[in-house]
């Protein structure tokens, strides 16, 4: 779950952006071009409103007094880079491949709202790298990837929606975070259409002002903290059902790239670390662990599918990231609770010294996890 933006998502367009997200600014040694960003509570500075396609640079600095979240997005609003959790007095660097068109750079203080955008053009003529053939394959198999997790979600969905129609709390409970699953391992994708996370699965306090709050955290509280099933929820069941079928229809339109992917087997531990780890994203269900597992499994996968390349690039750490995946999945596996995989504890069952080992071991993994972009463009 990201941070609600509210925006009306237009068509996807032929533009492509590759995105490359790192902690240090290694591409201005490639020649990248570099726009310094400082973001700040109700200001978004930048250096330059036009660059050459090609390799662009964010240099960003947080001079405000709340964690900011910067993009690169269309007009439309379709995400194409982005960094979260920005926090007051942090600089980052934010590395894109971005073709000729029209974008902007948005800040948003305090990671909710529309933000404060500044225009950037991208004019023809850069330079572009020569992709590893290898790396056509794991966007196609990706591509087929998400696509799969977003077909098996369906019936899924279906069968909580049911449930709850059917006022039965306890098989709605069943259902509940196995519905959640092919979402969990393929957040980054469907975060990039922009309107369809905030429908299906923001928190209460992730609502922006005059927004109603639907989705899976909606119904959520109504069957672990209400414990009742009224007219209310079963139509926000049949809600949830359609929109859906929205995202499996659309995920196959998606700009989907060997550094997105990589940039978003990042994200997915960032989720881990912010929602999972912490307890909030499941406050009332506490099935915390199975939304863990399944954007640890989505990480994976990406990074599996971009191995081949990470290998020939930097061995040393797709080696780290082999022992990080291994030890996190083995630490995971120490919660179960019953036969399935995706039987877990009850988080809240789950003491603080123990989700600081879980905390410590997401850390280990996402340290070496936010250069896997970067190797694969070497």
């Amino acid at each position: 779950m990201r941070t609600v933006r509210l925006a009306t998502v237009a068509a996807v367009t032929a533009a492509a952006l590759t995105a490359v997200t790192a902690c240090t600014a290694k591409s201005d040694a490639k020649g990248g071009e570099a726009i310094t960003v400082i973001a700040a509570d109700s200001t978004c500075e930048t250096s330059t409103k036009s660059v050459p396609a090609g390799q662009v640079t964010l240099k960003i600095e947080n001079k405000g007094s709340k964690a900011t979240e910067v993009e690169i997005v269309f007009p439309d609003d379709r995400i194409v880079s982005e960094k979260e959790n920005i926090g007051p007095g942090t600089k980052y660097t934010l590395t894109a491949e971005v073709k000729a068109g029209e974008y902007e750079i948005a800040c948003r203080p305090g990671m909710k709202g529309h933000g404060v955008r500044q225009k950037l053009t991208v004019t023809g003529g850069g330079k572009t790298a020569e992709r590893d053939p290898k790396l056509d394959k794991a966007v196609a198999e990706y591509r087929a990837y998400a696509q799969e997790q977003a077909d098996e979600t369906l019936p899924r969905v279906e069968t909580f929606a049911k449930a709850i129609k059917d006022g039965d709390l306890a098989g709605a409970k069943k259902a509940y975070a196995l519905s959640r699953l092919g979402w969990e391992r393929t957040e980054p994708v469907a975060e990039s259409f922009g309107d369809i996370d905030p429908k299906v699965d923001v928190r209460a306090d992730g609502l922006e002002q005059g927004q109603k709050w639907t989705g899976w955290h909606r119904l959520e509280k109504a069957l672990w903290a209400d414990k009742k099933i009224g007219a209310t929820e079963k139509k926000l069941a049949d809600q949830l059902v359609t929109d859906l079928k929205d995202w499996q229809k659309r995920v196959g339109t998606a700009d989907i790239t060997p550094t997105s992917m990589a940039n978003g087997a990042k994200e997915l531990l960032d989720e881990v670390a912010t929602g999972k780890v912490t307890g909030e994203e499941e406050r009332y269900s506490h099935t915390d662990l199975v939304d863990f597992k399944g954007n640890v499994e989505g990480a994976q996968k990406a990074y599996d599918l971009l191995k081949p390349v990470v290998q020939k690039n930097d061995p040393e750490l797709a080696k780290e990231l082999d022992q990080q995946f291994t030890a996190l999945n083995k630490l995971l596996d120490t919660y179960r609770s019953g036969k399935t995989s995706y039987d877990f504890v009850s988080y809240d069952k789950v003491g603080k010294e123990d989700r600081k080992e879980l905390s410590d071991a997401v850390n280990a993994l996402a340290e070496p996890l936010s250069k896997l972009a970067a190797a694969v463009v070497k």
